[in-house]
């Protein structure tokens, strides 16, 4: 993979230059949270050194400068989903933010009893607990779509789930849990030739390679910015505007409405409607600056991150008594392993007396863990900055955890 050229990329990455107990920092967690490059730190630094101002209600020139910045970054994220509308981004803290307020204010609007909400086993906490909510409300139900045992969706179940009761279609675009690729375009397709509405979790897909909400078809799709090397507390909900306008607000405050009476309030149209109160101004100036410069790098990104995927698989394949937990046929760089004799917590903490830093527990996805009947895994996740020589270094540390274990 000598083409792409990670050392100068790894150069963009303070952090990645940290030292822990002797050795370079081995960062094998971006499922998690992705680091972030220098050109998004210096905008958060100069956004509030050289440009603060409230937006949208400042007739001065700082406010409208702020003003200016904020609404680019709405088309910046308009273009990195290939969305032909800017006025379906709406700016939230997080994808958890975003399917509570597709759950409550769409749900709302149109869930009814009886009707049914369909979710995959596979789903992350955030997009079950609101559909359970919502569901609750409105007298409507959960339907759990299952998952083969190499970690796929059971397309079969998923057709014969499907029916004209199933008014929202909610699913991961990739697993956190298992790397595993959905086929969310057939998956779209079906749920919408029974005549329901789709949103698609995107946190993960996001981060490794393209994503246009227009070819996907879905109705609305979310992706939390820290995943894509932007900062924490942004996100990003797209829907149809036409969806947008029809549904409740969600928070109520200030800049969302059109007029204000003790009599009644009228509000505007979306995405306004969706961003009461000051938002997280510096949070997405900053985030179309990710953006950018995660698209840059594509695809070739994608194509070196599959290469670290393959290579640890391979090497942690060899370790005897490892097991890898998700091995569907599409994945991205990302892979479950349990080690026999060893609680996954016990594992995590030796890697990091190695200065490998991997995700360990149920990855807020204890229904999947249920399934697979485990209370949770390690997880060490690959983003494009990683090299081939943490990837050697995480097996060496395994061999080392294995060793230790099977005493």
């Amino acid at each position: 993979m000598a083409a792409f050229d990670v050392a100068r990329i790894r150069q963009d990455f303070p952090l990645l230059a940290r030292k822990e107990r002797g050795h370079v920092l081995a960062y094998l967690d971006s499922a998690a949270s992705s680091q972030k490059p220098q050109c998004v730190i210096d905008t958060i630094a100069h956004y509030y050194r050289e440009q603060h101002a409230n937006i949208h209600r400042g007739v001065y020139r700082l406010s409208e400068e702020a003003t200016a910045a904020y609404e680019s970054s709405r088309k910046s994220v308009a273009s990195f989903l290939h969305a032909p509308d800017a006025r379906g981004v709406i700016f939230v803290r997080g994808a958890t933010e975003a399917i509570n307020l597709v759950a409550d204010s769409w749900g709302r609007a149109h869930l009814k009893p009886n009707d049914e909400i369909l979710l995959t086993a596979m789903e992350h906490h955030a997009n079950i607990v609101p559909w359970q909510v919502a569901a609750e409300r409105a007298g409507a139900r959960v339907v759990v779509c299952p998952i083969t045992a190499s970690g796929e969706v059971d397309m079969a179940a998923f057709v014969k789930l499907l029916s004209p009761r199933t008014r929202m279609a909610s699913f991961v675009h990739v697993s956190n849990a298992l790397g595993t690729v959905n086929p969310v375009v057939e998956m779209t397709r079906l749920a919408k030739a029974v005549g329901a509405t789709v949103l698609i979790d995107a946190c993960q897909s996001a981060s490794h390679f393209d994503v246009d909400v227009t070819a996907l078809g879905c109705d609305f799709l979310c992706f939390s910015g820290h995943k894509v090397c932007g900062p924490t507390g942004i996100g990003v909900l797209w829907g149809r505007p036409e969806l947008l306008d029809q549904m409740p607000p969600y928070q109520t405050g200030g800049d969302m409405i059109q007029k204000v009476d003790f009599a009644g309030t009228t509000y505007r149209p979306a995405p306004e409607r969706f961003e009461a109160g000051t938002p997280h101004i510096s949070g997405a100036i900053a985030l179309a600056v990710a953006l950018d410069y995660v698209a840059k790098l594509r695809p070739d990104a994608h194509t070196y991150e599959q290469h670290l995927l393959a290579r640890a698989t391979e090497k942690l394949r060899a370790i005897p008594g490892l097991r890898i937990v998700g091995e569907a046929s599409e994945k991205v760089s990302v892979i479950s392993f349990l080690i026999d004799g060893a609680h996954h917590h016990d594992v995590g903490m030796l890697l990091d007396a190695d200065a490998v830093a991997v995700r360990v527990g149920h990855h807020c996805c204890m229904p999947l863990m249920k399934v697979l009947g485990i209370p949770g895994t390690v997880r060490a996740s690959f983003a494009f900055y990683n090299t081939e020589e943490e990837v050697d270094r995480l097996a060496t540390s395994l061999v080392k955890v294995r060793a230790m274990t099977s005493r």
